[in-house]
């Protein structure tokens, strides 16, 4: 951890101070906190020395941080070096050696360097003495991070150029051109057109080898090495791109400060600063590439910057470029133009057609434009699949930040289909990690997913805290979707309360859609909520036009989830036994989908409007069935509304454990409970029952419910022991 009181610099007053003394950690964010301990190797003697002087736009995040190990810790290196500096001559050659090996590029040439020139090793006997670094036969370890820093800085640039000289001498084997490369780039003594010819291929070899890191120290030397401030300017820009792809944020946005490139602004924005401003800057730039596969990689950007800022109307616009520049549209940007317009057969269709494109393999940016596709047309499984996939492939690429994106996305999936605790378990990863590269939007957006489970759950404080953190930081950034997701979770937090006008209120103003405001999906998605909220207090013709649109939409796109969820609406809006064809129509549809989570609900107003008219038997059954699921799912206060209900029908419900199975299951559940005991897997019991395997897994949720057990080895001892 960072000290909250470091100790002060050799210095009478550091940038970032005030009159009340230097910012200290803990008033940090929690992404540049984090960013910090990641520069700093998590060292926190170097942490206690780079806080305090943080300029206050860096503490703020609004700079990007030092990146060089000089302006990070010159205090901590200045102790190292005088260190590394006692040590014999001969040890510290080797040290350096070592290091030049291993920093700032891996290379992996020490020993046969050594073997090369016939060196003796035994002066590193010297180096462990002094706890420095030791040897072994996988070559030299240093103490750490800091010290292998030091034993390169501390030797002379002659010194230095020589070993890198050495280790591009020995690397000569198939697949290590670009390390040599990288090494004859780093003994350079200044501009070298030659150079720089050699290095901008080896930076290309590395970004299609996946390897970005690399790829961003090879051509940022090739900028530093070129003769031409034109090749200098585009290599600085490739530099950025990769360090942005590698998850080094803050020399990204360096590197980039140094050039004018307006792809590069927006894709920085897009990820760290306002969603609207990069959409334009993303267009700018695909007119700019014209009829290029490049401007085409730039309108799908943009088209994750429209989903962001929630101004889906733009995506008409860019679909106009898209037309004018002669490239066909992304299935995602045509079909939110379509259904913006209320076109939704059409959008249907050009939705379904991306969403299908979620196969194994293949770049990671169109699987998660397939997952996003899906996602609209409820689909989470698809979605899910294609999240997955993405995941893979920007893991396989070296790309975090679309690992984190794919993660995003992948949260919605988990949630829809009634993985609470996974959705939420994947968002605060993602979370991490987001926060570690510089994701600012992204994590802004898990936050607001976070707030919403917190909701979910019954942790009122933490969604509280959580949606109060989202909404200065989307309004600041254009950020419509994670503002508005925060916003449902408010709104879901107030429902499940009975706090029915506070709900409906927070529903209606998702209907102001724009940047940093609203959005138009989560409003659509949200629907469901609202006419329940609605149908609450009474005030039903705004939930009546809002259904009337919903109800469309779930036409068009033949959903099972979104269909049961309209019926379910339907049911809401009839009067007294009007309502019951309509619930049992949402539940037949409930049960070919996946939301097992709106499901549940759709069990607990279906007991509600039985009680209302007097049907208690199924009433009763419809309660267990939602409050046993409202358990497994970790929603408490969900199942205290079930729970109350039950109480209203003078049943008040308890675990029974070790309980008479046949006392307490009903004739399915014992039939499912007695298959699984013998061994059968839910598809197998699903096929002699001829049901799903998902009502299977709800039967047996609500069985270990009843029962008050938690295994299948359980279920097993329990049904062995009853007669």
């Amino acid at each position: 951890m960072i000290p909250v009181n470091p100790p002060p610099l050799d210095r009478t007053s550091p940038p970032g101070t005030t009159d009340a003394g230097p910012c200290p950690a803990s008033a940090l964010p929690d992404g540049v906190r984090t960013r910090v301990l990641r520069l700093v190797y998590d060292d926190p003697r170097a942490a206690a020395e780079l806080v305090p002087r943080l300029t206050a736009r860096q503490a703020a995040g609004a700079d990007p941080l030092p990146v060089e190990p000089a302006e990070l810790a010159p205090r901590l290196l200045h102790a190292l070096r005088r260190e590394i500096r006692a040590l014999p001559d001969d040890t510290r050659r080797l040290l350096l050696l070592a290091a030049a090996d291993q920093y700032p590029v891996a290379t992996h040439a020490f020993l046969r360097a050594v073997t090369a020139v016939r060196a003796d090793t035994r002066p590193l006997e010297a180096a462990e003495t002094a706890g420095v670094a030791h040897a072994s036969a996988g070559g030299v370890f240093f103490r750490d991070a800091w010290t292998r820093i030091a034993a390169y800085e501390t030797a002379s640039p002659a010194d230095r150029r020589a070993a890198h000289q050495l280790l591009a001498r020995v690397l000569g084997g198939k697949g290590e051109t670009t390390r040599r490369s990288w090494h004859r780039g780093a003994a350079a003594l200044g501009p070298s057109a030659r150079l720089t010819a050699e290095l901008r291929p080896a930076a290309d070899r590395a970004r299609a080898e996946g390897r970005p890191a690399l790829a961003r120290a090879l051509a940022e030397r090739a900028a530093e090495l070129s003769p031409d401030p034109v090749a200098e300017a585009r290599l600085l820009a490739l530099a950025a791109a990769d360090a942005w792809r590698s998850g080094e944020p803050d020399r990204a946005r360096r590197l980039a400060a140094r050039t004018d490139n307006s792809a590069l602004d927006g894709v920085l924005a897009l990820r760290t600063g306002n969603a609207a401003e990069a959409f334009d800057a993303l267009l700018t730039a695909a007119v700019r590439q014209e009829r290029s596969a490049d401007a085409a990689g730039l309108l799908a950007l943009a088209t994750e910057a429209a989903v962001y800022t929630g101004d889906l109307r733009r995506c008409r616009e860019a679909q106009v470029i898209a037309h004018w520049l002669g490239l066909a549209p992304s299935g995602v940007l045509a079909g939110l133009a379509a259904a913006v317009e209320g076109r939704y057969d059409e959008a249907r269709d050009l939705l379904k057609g991306t969403a299908g494109r979620c196969g194994p393999g293949g770049d990671p940016g169109p699987l998660i434009h397939a997952a996003v596709a899906a996602l609209l047309l409820g689909d989470p499984t698809r979605a899910a699949t294609a999240t997955l996939r993405a995941a893979a492939s920007a893991r396989a690429r070296g790309t975090p930040g679309r690992v984190v994106q794919a993660m995003e996305f992948r949260v919605y999936a988990d949630f829809w289909t009634g993985r609470t605790r996974a959705a939420e378990a994947t968002a605060q990863e993602a979370l991490d990690q987001a926060h570690a590269i510089g994701q600012d939007n992204g994590a802004c957006h898990l936050q607001a997913a976070l707030a919403m489970f917190a909701a979910v759950t019954g942790d009122e404080e933490a969604c509280r805290d959580r949606a109060a953190a989202v909404r200065p930081y989307a309004l600041a950034h254009g950020l419509g979707l994670p503002a508005a997701l925060a916003q449902w979770a408010l709104a879901f937090l107030d429902l499940t309360h009975g706090r029915f006008p506070a709900a409906a209120a927070r529903l209606r103003a998702l209907a102001g859609f724009g940047p940093g405001h609203g959005h138009r999906a989560i409003r659509h998605l949200a629907t469901p909520h609202y006419v329940e909220a609605a149908v609450r207090t009474g005030d039903t013709r705004v939930a009546r036009a809002a259904h009337a649109d919903y109800d469309r939409w779930a036409t068009a796109v033949r959903s099972p989830d979104d269909l049961a969820l309209s019926a379910r609406c339907r049911a809401l809006l009839a009067p007294g036994a009007e309502a019951v064809p309509h619930y049992r129509t949402a539940l037949d549809l409930h049960a070919r989908g996946t939301r097992d989570f709106e499901r549940a609900r759709t069990e607990l107003l279906f007991a509600g409007a039985l009680r209302r008219i007097r049907q208690r038997t199924e009433a009763r059954d419809r309660l267990h069935s939602a409050l046993e699921a409202f358990e497994s799912f970790g929603a408490p206060h969900c199942a205290a509304q079930a729970r109350a209900e039950l109480r209203a029908l003078g049943t008040p419900f308890a675990p029974h454990p070790g309980a008479d199975p046949a006392a307490v299951l009903t004739a399915q559940q014992l039939m499912v409970a007695r298959m699984a005991a013998e061994g059968a897997t839910n598809r197998e019991i699903a096929d002699r029952l001829n049901l799903s395997p998902r009502t299977i897994d709800h039967h047996l949720r609500g069985v270990f419910s009843r029962l008050g057990i938690r295994s299948r080895i359980e279920l097993v001892r329990l049904l062995g022991e009853s007669p």
